[in-house]
């Protein structure tokens, strides 16, 4: 019984220990092969299908990975976690810092990162977050891993 006890202390001890709860969160080498894989897609199947599956298909999810997508007017065109703001500028949109990172995603002429502060859906905290970006023609497809 004192064995069985001792084990599952343990076993509670690693489960909330940091490394499990990293596990919530990706990589930024995991959101950069999301962002490849979604750009390639969007250039096979087109903005009309691509969209839509961004926004609610589960292969587009991974834990607090999502794409998101904005037009070269800045537009958000699909969203993985907030659908509402689809259709809405993000011309003005800063972090915390003052940093127009919305502006900066829209320069990428290729693929590249781009760094800022934005809040954790995990923590609630507003963490570094460090988001892929790839081009593809008047679109940004963006993938995002936050480095809290």
């Amino acid at each position: 019984m004192k064995s069985l006890f001792l084990s599952l202390v343990l076993g509670l001890a690693v489960m909330l220990s940091p490394v499990a709860q990293a596990s919530e969160h990706a990589t930024p080498e995991e959101a950069k092969a999301m962002a490849l894989k979604a750009a390639a897609y969007l250039k096979d199947v087109g903005p009309e299908k691509a969209f839509p599956a961004f926004d609610k298909d589960v292969a587009w999810h991974d834990r607090d990975l999502y794409v998101f997508v904005q037009d070269n007017s800045i537009t958000v065109r699909a969203h993985g976690t907030l659908p509402n703001l689809i259709g809405r500028s993000f011309a003005d949109l800063k972090d915390v810092d003052g940093k127009p990172f919305t502006r900066e995603m829209n320069d990428v002429k290729t693929e590249g990162w781009v760094d800022y502060k934005w809040q954790d859906p995990v923590t609630k905290k507003v963490e570094p977050k460090k988001t892929y970006v790839v081009r593809v023609g008047d679109y940004v497809v963006c993938v995002g891993a936050y480095a809290g």
